[in-house]
């Protein structure tokens, strides 16, 4: 039996029925996925966090999540809203709350004020009595302020109490599940308690987003199946760690993508672990990239390009991919901001006769260079029809000028639909 299948969307689970809104950012209710990122500065420290809630939005994250863990944290929070409201930074500021939260949101009404949204951990309230107490002090902040809330489940921080109490049932069963599984059924059932606490609380049902993150990729796909399957709730989707850079980027593609296709998630993040020195916004970047492999959103034009073989000793074509991605991204503010539409552009550059000319045809704009033993002539397609061949030195400059000129004529101000 397959580890996993791959059902398509019509016919399994469905986006949440459910719009949660979170400041001016709408979750859920056939809205398209939003794209979450989280900073990893000292919050107590508001310029290095106000400037790296700028960085992230100005990539693209269209919500912030930063970590709230002590009071000068708390006490900081107004003053980092201050300063990314005043350089024009409209992203919401959802704030993370572990242990203390209950005691920060009540003691720095400014800072529960101030927040777009809380993420409340239920396995980290406290234990025993304390739990519901801690967690309905956390509620009746967010009922009080208007906020909605993230009831975020991690398999590494539980409830415990939940979790051996399963773990009892399960024994007593005549066929035991595996503990793997009891631990995905705590999940979800820590997950659907707490929003049901959280409604009785006073927290309305439309301002509360569920998450259960685990680290596994089968496991994320399977506890996200159930919870989407028993829940109209927006369902926030990642894996809890994703890991360092490729294996990183490979794990959360697999996992998101199939969840995605399947109609399952509002809104998703990227955990992935920087490199030292190396740029937080990566995980907004594959965010966008996932979103727009699967057809679901589209944040910049996509540029197909072979890998190169035998046939391509030279570098040539693999020299004008460069050029050609990074003369899109030099002109893509400005193409923005004067052709709507533009995001959704689709450029080949190929290396050889075998797939460049089917290639560039099936892109709206592309380009076949000659390879090893090919006469040096580079066919230009506009959709789909032979526009032009190009010879010679200046081959990049003059597809980037036909490029210049095909988005003018298709997305510009006299465009017609």
């Amino acid at each position: 039996m397959p580890l996993v299948q791959i059902a398509d969307r019509s016919t399994h689970a469905r986006r949440a029925s459910v719009v949660c809104r979170v400041g001016g950012v709408p979750v859920g209710g056939g809205h398209p996925v939003v794209v979450q990122s989280m900073t990893n500065t000292d919050t107590a420290d508001a310029a290095a966090t106000a400037d790296q809630i700028a960085h992230l939005a100005g990539v693209g994250s269209e919500i912030v999540r930063i970590t709230v863990n002590t009071r000068a944290a708390a006490a900081a929070v107004p003053e980092i809203t201050r300063r990314v409201r005043q350089a024009g930074v409209e992203a919401p500021l959802v704030g993370d709350f572990h242990y203390n939260g209950h005691l920060l949101l009540t003691e720095h009404p400014d800072c529960a004020a101030a927040l777009d949204k809380y993420r409340i951990n239920p396995g980290n309230v406290g234990v025993g009595d304390q739990h519901d107490e801690n967690f309905r002090r956390m509620i009746e902040v967010a009922v009080r302020h208007g906020k909605p809330v993230r009831i975020g489940v991690n398999w590494g921080s539980l409830d415990r109490a939940l979790l051996t109490s399963l773990m009892d049932e399960n024994a007593r069963r005549a066929e035991p599940l595996e503990d793997r599984a009891v631990v995905l059924e705590a999940m979800r059932e820590s997950a659907l308690r707490s929003a049901e606490l959280a409604e009785r609380f006073g927290q309305p049902h439309d301002r509360i987003v569920l998450s259960a993150k685990v680290s596994d990729v089968r496991d994320l796909v399977s506890v996200y199946r159930t919870l989407a399957k028993a829940s109209d709730y927006p369902l926030h989707l990642g894996l809890t760690e994703a890991g360092l850079g490729i294996p990183g980027i490979v794990a959360t593609t697999a996992a998101l993508s199939i969840l995605l296709h399947e109609g399952i998630g509002d809104t998703i993040r990227v955990s992935l672990t920087p490199a030292p020195g190396g740029d937080r916004a990566d995980e907004v970047r594959v965010c966008q990239q996932i979103l727009q492999s699967l057809g679901l959103r589209h944040f910049a034009p996509q540029v197909t390009s072979c890998p190169g073989c035998g046939r391509t000793t030279s570098s040539s074509f693999q020299e004008l991919a460069a050029q050609v991605t990074a003369h899109i991204q030099e002109r893509l503010t400005s193409w923005r901001a004067r052709h709507p539409g533009v995001e959704e552009l689709r450029v080949a550059v190929m290396g050889c006769v075998v797939n460049g000319p089917g290639e560039s045809k099936h892109a709206d704009i592309g380009i076949s260079l000659p390879g090893s033993g090919e006469e040096p002539r580079a066919p230009v397609y506009v959709d789909g029809a032979l526009r032009t061949t190009l010879k010679g030195d200046t081959i990049a400059r003059d597809f980037a000028a036909l490029l210049d000129e095909y988005v003018e004529r298709r997305y510009g101000s006299g465009a017609s639909g």
